[in-house]
């Protein structure tokens, strides 16, 4: 055994130890809560719902509103996580300026509270439908992601970017931590190998990214799935909003799309 592949050995086992102490010594966040923005480019969202049979009077209508809101709308939620298990809660704006009857639409607020047990893949999401709310009860959504190279950082965690879809057309970035081995994400994002951290529909203008993560014990009650709704699964949702909306020209498909996200 020659000198060199003697020292080589040991800078080999030297650099495996520190290794493994660095992987034993790293934190993983197993419950807390995640503090959300959803942010909405409110004049690329509402310019898609003008049309050359609205035009005449939605024109003027979305350019008086470009004078007097902003471009951007942020909405704030709270993700509670614990034993595999998460809720992600919307926070009710502390002022009521939602921008006129422009703002008001599902894409433009939060109409969904939901609980997710990932250990069955099972999920209870309370859904605001106008004047209705419904229990949907079903399983959790399913996305077939691919995972890139690319990283970011996000809330203080190193995050690697996936891309996937959901209703089979609208193209979804996600960005997960494995150091939060949780399953889970904002909304009803989830199946990557750690917590989801930010999400981005770029076709829709809304992006979902965490600004705080909060190491702490979750009681169990902190946990417990909405139960004020008319219980549906989310096919029998979708049917019904369908027969609905049927008949509502343009707008029907932008509001059964924002209600089904």
């Amino acid at each position: 055994m020659t000198m060199r592949y003697i020292l080589l050995s040991f800078a080999f086992l030297f650099v495996l130890g520190d290794n493994l102490l660095f992987a034993q010594n790293k934190h993983f966040t197993q419950n807390g809560t995640i503090a959300f923005e959803k942010t909405l480019n409110m004049y690329a969202v509402l310019q898609k719902q003008i049309n050359k049979d609205n035009e005449s009077f939605m024109q003027s209508i979305f350019d008086s509103y470009k004078q007097t809101q902003k471009q951007f709308k942020v909405l704030k939620s709270t993700l509670t996580f614990g034993n595999n298990k998460t809720m992600f809660t919307p926070i009710e704006p502390e002022n009521n300026d939602s921008g006129g009857w422009f703002g008001n639409g599902p894409l433009t607020t939060q109409v969904n509270t939901v609980f997710t047990d990932l250990n069955t893949s099972t999920a209870i999401t309370q859904k605001k439908v106008f004047e209705e709310v419904f229990l949907v009860k079903d399983t959790t959504r399913r996305i077939k992601w691919k995972i890139t190279s690319e990283t970011r950082d996000i809330a203080g965690y190193t995050c690697r970017r996936a891309n996937g879809l959901i209703l089979d057309s609208i193209y979804v970035v996600a960005f997960y931590t494995d150091e939060i081995p949780v399953s889970g994400g904002p909304e009803s994002f989830n199946g990557l190998p750690g917590m989801i951290l930010g999400v981005a529909l770029p076709h829709e203008n809304v992006t979902w990214f965490a600004t705080k993560v909060t190491d702490v014990p979750i009681e169990d009650k902190a946990l417990a799935p909405p139960k004020k709704g008319k219980v549906v699964n989310n096919k029998e949702l979708h049917d019904k909003l369908l027969s609905v909306m049927k008949d509502w020209d343009n707008q029907g498909p932008l509001y059964l799309k924002a209600f089904s996200l």
